[in-house]
């Protein structure tokens, strides 16, 4: 059996969880979610906690047990605490900045690139450590919308510029010999 899909997922205080068939609502203090799973999972609230239960040991039920109670411990916890990814700007003259809601890219093109954040999602940055901290309640879109913001300049692997993961790790090379 799963060791991810046998745990249950615990509902805190203030979080509301509707089931419907194969669809789950969730409602918190942060905002809510909406999922439909595959059909085959069982899914259950009994006395505070979600319990999701597969029908067979075949593969692909295998496979959805745990991805399916993944996914709903990620919405609960969303709608309770959210989640926030950290992008850190590297480079000479590289910077970011607000102004109003918008993010400001300065990353060495000819213009700054604006970044409007979409409903749900929030952007903090921090001008002194050059970081730029992605919030939201739904943690696919949230990372979804930091990698839209690294791609607007990915870290190059010679210097090292460019817009980053704050745990990214970029592989650097060495640059060319030079005459001897």
């Amino acid at each position: 059996m799963s060791r991810i899909g046998r745990m249950p997922v615990v509902v805190p205080k203030g979080v509301e969880v509707e089931i419907k068939g194969s669809s789950i609502h969730v409602k918190g203090p942060k905002g809510e979610l909406q999922h439909t799973f595959p059909a085959d999972m069982m899914v259950s609230l009994e006395e505070g906690q979600i319990i999701v239960k597969r029908p067979s040991d075949e593969n692909h039920h295998r496979a959805l047990h745990g991805m399916t109670r993944a996914l709903i411990q990620n919405m609960v916890s969303g709608v309770s605490a959210g989640f926030e990814r950290v992008l850190e700007v590297n480079g000479v003259g590289y910077r970011a900045e607000m102004d109003g809601n918008t993010l400001v890219l300065y990353v060495g093109f000819s213009h700054p690139v604006r970044m409007e954040p979409p409903e749900g999602i929030s952007f903090e940055v921090d001008a002194k450590t050059r970081q730029i901290k992605v919030k939201g309640f739904d943690k696919q879109f949230v990372g979804q919308v930091a990698a839209n913001i690294r791609n607007v300049r990915p870290p190059e692997p010679y210097k090292g510029k460019g817009i980053r993961y704050l745990d990214e790790t970029v592989r650097r090379k060495a640059g060319k010999a030079g005459k001897v």
